[in-house]
């Protein structure tokens, strides 16, 4: 993807540094924009549009969440479908509840409860015990990228030996936008293995999410293996990235703000305020896209039938009509629920997993080790568009004598 400027040649800055200043500007002068921050290179021509809209303000953009029939979603068949398949995504009234509920069911509660004790928790365990000695890490390539791949790898049920090729995949697929070639390829050689796992799982089923997608039912419908595959090339960018993404985020937030880090690790009842604010703060996906299917106004502006619509949710969750001083990262302020994870009925059905992943990536770290320091450089920073993260998060500390 690269940045774009709008239809009124107003310039559009440079946003994959800080692109807060901007967005604040915008959100006071323009909450409802004719143009765009984004250009996408895979969007086919017939789906370009002169009617190019952005949603800076919270309510704007949660409008447009609650309101699906009209800022609908179905252009994502035309976009990220042609590399992923038809997914829920792109899915609208019976058929995306219907899918939605199938696939949902692989995300049970009581599923989430179990997962915790018996396979997230060990993996960041083992993930911070093989660095904890060593006094200094990059916390991004040692934690905050691995233990999301190996949670999903070991919920999906794929054997350890596959872990290597399930990463090289994952990371070439997540990294489309910067490679598409590689991208595609990764599509289709994920297809196949995952092919290869539904049909081992119709002949002997298994007690992991594949299985459950296999043996999901209602009224007695089951997922096609079409619709399983598409939605488990879904779950890498939606779940993988983003939860590597956002802890990354935290870690760094925490890091550079040590008396809020020092109260967290003292008080771990404070982790579940902490994981909000800094998704909050630091969205990981700034800006995800919608159509109109009738003209619609919006503080006092129609928007036209059939344009295209970005949400910026970035720049929603630091409207300061919703929570004040929002600029500044503070996990002790009153809470406010945010809109990181969409809203309406697309919101993410993997924000309970990733606060659980991301609640015991943290324990894991601060029962391990202590004097946890960022060793900073220039590159050292939160970056990106539409997805933001550090590149690395480069620490110091010391192993806990107990651990």
């Amino acid at each position: 993807m690269t940045l774009g400027t709008d239809s009124h040649d107003q310039g559009v800055p440079d946003l994959t540094g800080d692109p807060y200043e901007y967005f604040a500007k915008m959100r006071k002068a323009n909450p409802v924009w004719r143009g765009t921050l984004m250009e996408s290179d895979l969007m086919p021509a017939e789906l370009k549009t002169d009617e190019n809209w952005t949603l800076f303000d919270f309510e704007s953009v949660f409008t447009a969440f609650r309101e699906d029939t009209v800022f609908a979603s179905e252009m994502y068949n035309q976009t990220i479908g042609l590399m992923f398949g038809p997914t829920i995504l792109g899915m609208h009234g019976k058929q995306h509840h219907d899918h939605r509920s199938l696939v949902s069911k692989a995300f049970r509660q009581s599923a989430l409860n179990a997962w915790e004790p018996e396979v997230i928790d060990p993996i960041c365990d083992r993930l911070v015990d093989e660095i904890k000695n060593d006094g200094h890490a990059d916390l991004v390539k040692a934690v905050t990228f691995e233990f999301p791949t190996r949670v999903t790898a070991a919920l999906l049920g794929l054997p350890e030996e596959d872990l290597e090729m399930f990463r090289r995949l994952s990371f070439d697929l997540i990294s489309i936008m910067d490679d598409i070639e590689a991208g595609f390829s990764a599509s289709v050689e994920l297809g196949t293995y995952f092919q290869d796992q539904v049909d081992q799982r119709r002949r002997t089923m298994t007690n992991d999410v594949i299985g459950d997608l296999v043996a999901a039912e209602i009224d007695g419908e089951k997922l096609t293996d079409e619709a399983i595959i598409s939605f488990l090339r879904l779950l890498l960018p939606a779940g993988l990235e983003t939860t590597y993404r956002s802890s990354g985020n935290l870690l760094y937030l925490l890091l550079t703000h040590p008396e809020q880090l020092a109260a967290v690790q003292q008080n771990r009842a404070l982790i579940p305020a902490a994981i909000e604010e800094g998704i909050r703060y630091e969205t990981p996906l700034v800006l995800v896209a919608r159509n109109t299917t009738r003209d619609v106004e919006m503080h006092g502006v129609t928007i036209p039938k059939g344009a295209a619509i970005t949400l910026c949710m970035g720049a929603a969750n630091r409207d300061e009509k919703r929570w004040d001083d929002p600029e500044t990262f503070d996990i002790h302020r009153q809470r406010r629920a945010h809109i990181s994870f969409a809203g309406g009925i697309h919101s993410c059905l993997g924000m309970h997993l990733a606060r659980v992943e991301t609640k015991a990536m943290l324990n894991s770290l601060f029962d391990r080790v202590t004097d946890l320091e960022l060793v900073p450089d220039d590159s050292t920073k939160i970056v990106g568009m539409p997805f933001r993260s550090p590149e690395k998060l480069p620490v110091t500390f010391r192993p806990l004598q107990d651990a």
